[in-house]
């Protein structure tokens, strides 16, 4: 799709992102797990929720938009990752300083300044996501900002609070909600309406999620991180768009989004929309304001603590030392933003093994069964399954034609056996190539390799084989 026919600077665009990514380790607020558990409820019970006014006393217009829905909200969880907090039957216990470090951590990175006291607030929610009819929020941090290749983006604040239960089912009397999700601690960072067009916002999604990934204390996989947008153009009112999974995304969502407000014929409230599955937004609610703001007193106040909070080794640097190496660029950051560069850093010790073969390995394997090999499983492969093949292809014992096929094996329920890839010797391999020209007396050069290889059956190197085939015919 060709983005190019928009000029937003001509139609006064701004935009904003607000990232939440969920934090690894205990809840918030109490010491269950974050397992987001998908096994059987062995909870559940119901609840009706209503709109309270805020710390100004008014109640905030989407609350009451939620609130004359008059739903009843179901709820059901796994009692090895949900306890009283969750069900709202107990006081939230103090909130987890290692989320809250992790939250200090990413503000040294975005140069943020960090508050004097972190005051729990509650913000309130009526859908039914929180139990409790508001949800946890506080500000660590404010003033930061984050280099891009279109100039500084502000980030005015960055903010710890508490994930919302998953939706799991929704008719016009009732939502119903899983509680596993609910109360994961999340880092809020929200950025200034800086954003210059709609890949620039990717880049900025790109960067600063690169950001949280390089702490390696986030959650992995679809539903861990969110992006919402906030866009406008010049003459209308602010739109807030939920529901980004996937960046790549967002430059499109945002120019049909910048499409539709420039057709409208009348300017309409400031709103909040979702994304559609076919790239589309629909109407969510109205624009909540700061009425639904106010100070969670169950909660005591925490002094932030600088002390012990480790510097923060971008991925982005990772992946430039791994340049000088011998990784393209592009393998390298592919590598670094996987979860195997701990392993490659134990692998490439093996120093007849070149670097970049072990990390095409670690980063294609899982795809490469995936996409030829049906029915296995990449993810029966340990780490010790890796260190054991790459410590024979470093001695000599397999060839690099082996590691695919050794790993294919592990990925269907075999036993790991090196010796049946054992590396066949220079003498049998020409013992065999004289054998296959004197059988194939007419066959080409390419016709020959293929029958040697496949008799080799990744015991022989490609290279060696073709060297020593070419003497012989």
């Amino acid at each position: 799709m060709d983005y190019s026919k928009l000029d937003y600077e001509k139609l006064g665009f701004k935009c904003g992102l607000e990232i939440h990514q969920q934090i690894e380790g205990k809840k918030l607020f109490c010491n269950c797990p974050t397992l987001n558990s998908k096994e059987k409820p062995d909870i559940r019970f119901e609840r009706r929720l209503r709109a309270v006014a805020g710390e100004t006393g008014d109640v905030d217009k989407a609350a009451k938009y939620e609130t004359r829905k008059a739903k009843k909200y179901i709820y059901e969880a796994d009692s090895r990752d949900c306890c009283l907090v969750e069900m709202d039957e107990e006081p939230p216990h103090p909130i987890n300083k290692d989320a809250v470090d992790v939250c200090l951590q990413v503000a040294l990175v975005l140069k943020a300044k960090i508050v004097d006291e972190i005051q729990v607030m509650r913000k309130t929610v009526v859908d039914g996501s929180n139990v409790s009819g508001f949800q946890r929020t506080a500000l660590v941090a404010y003033d930061g900002s984050l280099e891009t290749s279109k100039g500084i983006v502000r980030i005015p604040t960055i903010c710890v609070e508490e994930e919302a239960a998953q939706k799991v089912e929704t008719t016009k009397d009732y939502t119903k909600y899983r509680l596993d999700r609910l109360g994961i601690p999340l880092i809020e960072i929200a950025t200034g309406p800086d954003i210059k067009d709609n890949e620039h916002a990717k880049e900025v999604a790109e960067k600063l999620g690169m950001i949280l990934r390089s702490t390696k204390k986030v959650k992995r996989g679809i539903g861990t991180i969110r992006q919402d947008v906030n866009v406008s153009i010049r003459g209308k009112n602010r739109v807030e768009i939920k529901g980004f999974q996937e960046i790549r995304t967002m430059p499109a969502v945002i120019e049909r989004e910048v499409k539709r407000q420039l057709s409208l014929k009348k300017k309409e409230e400031a709103h909040v929309r979702k994304v559609e599955p076919d790239g589309s937004t629909s109407y969510l609610r109205p624009m909540p304001g700061a009425a639904r703001m106010y100070p969670e007193t169950d909660v005591v106040p925490l002094k932030p603590d600088l002390k012990n909070i480790g510097a923060v080794k971008l991925i982005s640097d990772e992946a430039k030392e791994l340049e000088k190496i011998g990784l393209s660029k592009d393998l390298a950051y592919k590598l670094v933003k996987s979860e195997k560069k701990e392993l490659f850093d134990q692998l490439v010790k093996n120093r007849n093994v070149k670097p970049s073969f072990i990390a095409e390995t670690l980063v294609s394997y899982t795809p490469e069964i995936l996409r030829n090999y049906k029915g296995k499983d990449p993810f029966r492969i340990k780490d010790e399954h890796f260190i054991r093949i790459f410590e024979a292809l470093n001695k000599g014992e397999i060839t690099k034609d082996s590691v695919m096929e050794l790993l294919v094996d592990v990925a269907s329920g075999k036993e790991l056996i090196i010796e049946k890839s054992k590396a066949v010797s220079d003498e049998e391999i020409e013992k065999e190539v004289k054998k296959v020209v004197s059988e194939n007396k007419n066959a080409s050069v390419g016709a020959l390799m293929g029958i040697l290889m496949g008799k080799f059956r990744g015991r022989a190197d490609g290279k060696k084989v073709m060297e020593i085939l070419k003497k012989n015919v």
